[in-house]
C-alpha cells in the first residue's frame, strides 16, 4: 500500500460515560498539557519507530481520525501543535478525510476554527440519544436541543459532511423512543449514522452494575437483549427506507459519504495510531502484517514514548523487547472477533519494562482478519479474491462452515460474494466464531 491512515488518540472527558471501556477519562486537566507533550514526540518518532520494527511508513496520509476520548476539549494553542507535528513528518493528501470525534457542547468556536484551518472537514457526534433522560442516565452532559444547535452551528461554520453516533440498548429506551431518536437523526439530514448496541461488560460502571443485577446508573432500567436487538433491527429498515442504506454492521451513510478511514480497518489497509492505546496495523515489503498497540496507561504510555526516544537516538538499541525476529511470529490469533456492533478493538499487554510488543500475523491469523472484517461490510467477502489469496488447503475447512451458515439463514451467496444476512449482522459474533473454529 502507497498511502497511510492516522488515528490520534485524545482519551480526556468531560465526564466518563457509565458504559465507557475505553482508555480514556475525566483526567485531571493539568494532565492534558503533558500528555500532549508526550504524544508530539510519539509523533516526530513515529517514521524511526516503525523502520525499526521493519515496517516503513508510507508517506502519504489519507485519512486522519481523532478520536478518544473528546479530541474537541484541546484549546486552538493545542489543536496547532499536534497539527504542526503532524504536517512536519507526514504528507496529508489534498484530499484527504479528516475527521474529529466530539461531544455536542463541547466544541468551542476557537478550537472549530483551529480544526478547520488545518483541514478537518468531518465531525462525528457522539449524540447516543435524543432524548434526555436516556443520555442523563449514562453520564452524557447534553440535551436533545444542544445537539440540535450544535449541528446548526458547524454547518454554518462550513462543515456538512456530519455523523452522528446512537445507541440501542440504554436505560429507559423504549421502543417509542427509539424510534424517536432514529427519526430525529434522519430529520437533520446529517449524510452519516452510526448504530451500536450497548455492549456491557466489567470494565465499565453499567456493565458491573448489570452484570451484578445492582441498581445503579440505571441498571434496572436496560431493555431486554432482545428487545435491544430488536431496536438495531428497526434501525437497519428505517434508515434503508429513508434512504440512508447500510454498508457495515454499524454503518449508514448516504452514497459517497462512507467513513474512509473505517475502510480501512475493515479493508486490512495500513494504519498508525498514535496515542493512549492507539492500535496499527502495518505491511513489511515482503507483504507481511505487524500488529502492534500502545500501551493503555498514561504513566506506562510516557514511559514507552521516551524508551522510543532513546531508541532512536542509538541509546535503547539491543533491547529484546523491540526487534522483531521473524521467529517471533505468532501462533494464534493476535486479535479477537469484534463485538458484533462495536468498532474493531485489539489489546495487547506490555511487557515489565512498558514496551509493546509486536505482533507478525502467521498466513492463518490474516485468514481470520480477512473473513471477520470482511464480512462486517456489506460487500462482504469475493470467493475469487479468497483462492487468489489463500491456499485451498486453508480454504477447505471453511466451505462446510459457509453452507452450515447459509442454511441457517446467517450467511448469503450471490454469484461471486459471500455476505452476512440482515439477521447474520445481528448475530455476526456467532458466525465469525464457528468460522474461527474452524
Amino acid at each position: 500500500m502507497d498511502s497511510l491512515g492516522l488515528y490520534v488518540s485524545i482519551p480526556f472527558c468531560r465526564a466518563k460515560c457509565t458504559f465507557c471501556n475505553f482508555a480514556s477519562d475525566s483526567f485531571a486537566p493539568g494532565r492534558l498539557p503533558a500528555y500532549i507533550e508526550t504524544l508530539t514526540r510519539e509523533i516526530a518518532h513515529a517514521r524511526h519507530r516503525a523502520t525499526a520494527i521493519g515496517a516503513p511508513l508510507p508517506e502519504l496520509v489519507t485519512t486522519l481520525y481523532l478520536g478518544g476520548g473528546t479530541p474537541s476539549l484541546l484549546s486552538a494553542d493545542q489543536v496547532q501543535t499536534v497539527f504542526h507535528l503532524l504536517k512536519s513528518h507526514f504528507t496529508l493528501a489534498p484530499d484527504a478525510e479528516i475527521t474529529l470525534e466530539a461531544a455536542p457542547g463541547q466544541l468551542a468556536d476557537p478550537t472549530l476554527e483551529a480544526f478547520q484551518h488545518h483541514g478537518v472537514n468531518r465531525l462525528s457526534f457522539g449524540v447516543q440519544s435524543f432524548i434526555d433522560r436516556e443520555t442523563a442516565a449514562i453520564g452524557r452532559l447534553h440535551t436533545a436541543a444542544q445537539c440540535l444547535a450544535e449541528l446548526d452551528r458547524v454547518r454554518r461554520a462550513g462543515i456538512p459532511n456530519l455523523c452522528l453516533d446512537l445507541i440501542a440498548g440504554l436505560p429507559h429506551q423504549t421502543e417509542a423512543s427509539w424510534l424517536h431518536s432514529l427519526d430525529q437523526a434522519i430529520a437533520t439530514g446529517v449524510p452519516h449514522l452510526s448504530v451500536y448496541l450497548l455492549e456491557l461488560d466489567e470494565d465499565s460502571r453499567l456493565g458491573r452494575e448489570a452484570l451484578s443485577s445492582g441498581t445503579r446508573y440505571g441498571a434496572a432500567a436496560l431493555p431486554t437483549d432482545d428487545d435491544a436487538a430488536h431496536f438495531y433491527e428497526l434501525a437497519c429498515a428505517r434508515l434503508e427506507t429513508a434512504g440512508i442504506p447500510q454498508y457495515e454492521i454499524s454503518n449508514f451513510a448516504h452514497p459517497g459519504h462512507h467513513s474512509r478511514h473505517n475502510l480501512k480497518y475493515w479493508h486490512r489497509e495500513p494504519y498508525l495510531g498514535l496515542g493512549l492505546d492507539a492500535h496499527s496495523m502495518l505491511l513489511t515489503p515482503d507483504g507481511a502484517t505487524l500488529r502492534f498497540s500502545n500501551p493503555d496507561d498514561l504513566d506506562r504510555y510516557a514511559v514507552e514514548i521516551a524508551h522510543r526516544e532513546q531508541e532512536s537516538r542509538g541509546q535503547g538499541s539491543g533491547s529484546p523487547h523491540t526487534k522483531l525476529e521473524p521467529a517471533a511470529a505468532s501462533s494464534t490469533h493476535p486479535i479477537a472477533p469484534p463485538p458484533a456492533l462495536t468498532i474493531l478493538s485489539t489489546r495487547h499487554t506490555p511487557t515489565a519494562a512498558c514496551i509493546s510488543a509486536v505482533d507478525r500475523l502467521t498466513d492463518q491469523a490474516v485468514l481470520e482478519e480477512t473473513l471477520f472484517l470482511g464480512l462486517r461490510t456489506n460487500d462482504g467477502l469475493s470467493t475469487a479474491d479468497l483462492a487468489r489469496t489463500f491456499p485451498a488447503s486453508a480454504l477447505a475447512p471453511l466451505a462446510p462452515i459457509f453452507q452450515e451458515a447459509e442454511r441457517d439463514g446467517l450467511l448469503r451467496r450471490t454469484n461471486d460474494r459471500i455476505t452476512l444476512t440482515p439477521h447474520g449482522r445481528l448475530l455476526s459474533n456467532e458466525v465469525f466464531g464457528r468460522l474461527l473454529a474452524s
